[in-house]
């Protein structure tokens, strides 16, 4: 028997931005697709098995389904149904990150649901001679659903699986560590048959250890640099190779690369340092361990997302009337523009212009950065009300809407005191994996930061936040805020 060649990782293609957007459109037509077909097969079962119309299907065609009032708004509305759902369950993400036992075990578990709630909604009134005919509709719209859903994505998927075992395609991959540990791990992910997908652009210097070439992979820089070269060679995932003399770099190390959207993975011998913090992952024969990157289970970060979009829309319009009397008062009570706009840090440390209504004189910070105090001479007398009703955050709404921000999550600093927390704590860049907000946890205690003090210390809140994050969190912050604002005992 002629066994073939691992394919070559380094020729296989870099994925694209466009490619990854087309991949996920395939997904996205697949299932609206899928689910008009099994409305439609639903309706031809009812047609001919439960309302006793057995020359129907003899007699039926498009024109006269259509003139059928339940069957053309289902066939309209029910695949888009679907497709929310499918959204939330994080089905249209990662679109070359997945797997056939995740999709056959996604779509089950998701169209169960899905046709649980469609039941209640739609069938559970209908006419019928005997309970029987109930189950049979659940089963019949469960099935159609489910068959016709995974017909149409494991093609897809199925394709892409093996695209990446072939060597076609690949996830530029940085590994840290220059020592016998990486050797052993690149010699062995290669050794594999089946290509797990990694593209090898470059080894990372870790402390004091020497860096060179090693399996013609070469040393690009040192931990120092990472942010720099992920960027540089867009970087996907790494690989953490650390010898157990360098387990003291590793919390730094983590923190440098979880601000910049990577996958981590660590080889498995290290496994009891991050004890409870990642979960095992099996790639085709090469055990790694998978650092979590997501705070939120999909389905929660979906509707987190439809919340900020939702409630910033009825806010900016509801809010119209007091945001240009706040606007007027601003323009009336000092010299220099309604809006302050600044540049701040948001996730993964991308910089935004944060929109706020001017609360101090114009040129308050001619001699550079600097925090505000209760009693600041450079907060204006409207401006100083508007800080305390949190008024002043107001135009906000908007960097929510467009995506820069969340109702809740950590405050966006500016570079310049990111740089003075992280001095004290390192571990700061933890907070640029969410989204940013309008308000936190470490608001509602502190409220503006005076000093850096305050602000190492509303960091703290903030990361229990993070590991504690949750749409019923979400609202109890939410619901304080607004205690806050009506009580007028905002800092």
């Amino acid at each position: 028997m002629v066994v073939s060649p691992t394919p070559n990782p380094t020729l296989a293609k870099p994925i694209t931005t466009l490619a990854r957007h087309w991949a996920t459109v395939r997904y996205v037509v697949g299932d609206v697709l899928a689910s008009a077909m099994a409305w439609t097969t639903l309706y031809l079962y009812r047609k001919q098995e439960l309302e006793l119309a057995p020359a129907f299907l003899e007699t039926w065609f498009p024109e006269t389904m259509w003139m059928d009032g339940n069957f053309r708004y289902g066939l309209m509305f029910v695949p888009m149904f679907w497709l929310g759902l499918y959204g939330l369950a994080g089905m249209h993400g990662n679109p070359y990150r997945r797997h056939r036992s995740m999709e056959v075990g996604q779509v089950l578990l998701t169209t169960l649901l899905g046709s649980l709630i469609l039941f209640f909604v739609l069938i559970l009134d209908d006419a019928i001679s005997s309970y029987t005919q109930y189950y049979q509709s659940l089963l019949v719209l469960f099935a159609a659903q489910s068959a016709l859903v995974i017909a149409a994505r494991l093609p897809l998927t199925t394709r892409t699986v093996k695209r990446v075992h072939r060597g076609e395609l690949a996830f530029n991959t940085l590994i840290v560590g220059c020592n016998e540990q990486a050797v052993s791990t690149i010699r062995e992910i290669r050794a594999l048959r089946r290509n797990p997908g990694f593209r090898f652009v470059g080894l990372i210097q870790v402390g004091q250890e020497g860096c060179r070439t090693l399996e013609g992979i070469p040393c690009l820089g040192s931990t120092e640099e990472m942010g720099e070269l992920i960027g540089e060679h867009a970087i996907e995932e790494v690989i953490l190779a650390v010898r157990s003399s360098e387990h003291g770099e590793l919390e730094s190390i983590i923190s440098r690369l979880e601000g910049t959207g990577v996958g981590i993975k660590i080889i498995p011998d290290i496994y009891d340092i991050l004890s409870g913090m990642v979960r095992m992952q099996s790639l085709f024969g090469a055990p790694l361990i998978a650092i979590r990157k997501e705070m939120m289970p999909a389905w929660q970060v979906a509707i987190k997302r439809g919340m900020d979009v939702v409630i910033s829309i009825i806010a900016l319009l509801i809010l119209a009337p007091l945001l240009l009397t706040i606007a007027l008062a601003v323009k009336l009570s000092s010299k220099g523009p309604v809006f302050f706009h600044q540049e701040r840090v948001g996730r993964w440390g991308t910089p935004f212009m944060i929109h706020k209504f001017r609360s101090m004189y114009v040129g308050s910070e001619r001699n550079g950065p600097q925090l505000s105090s209760d009693h600041d001479p450079r907060i204006t007398p409207v401006g100083r009300f508007l800080r305390k009703s949190r008024f002043d955050e107001l135009p906000q709404f908007f960097n929510v809407l467009i995506g820069e921000m969340s109702l809740v999550g950590p405050r966006p600093e500016r570079q310049h005191y990111i740089d003075l927390i992280s001095e004290r704590a390192s571990h700061y860049h933890h907070l640029h994996k969410v989204r940013p907000g309008i308000t936190s946890w470490g608001q509602v205690k502190y409220g503006y930061a005076e000093n850096v003090e305050q602000m190492v210390q509303r960091l703290r809140f903030d990361l229990i936040y993070m590991e504690n994050m949750s749409l019923a969190l979400d609202i109890k912050i939410l619901t304080y805020t607004v205690w806050i604002v009506l009580r007028g005992r905002g800092k």
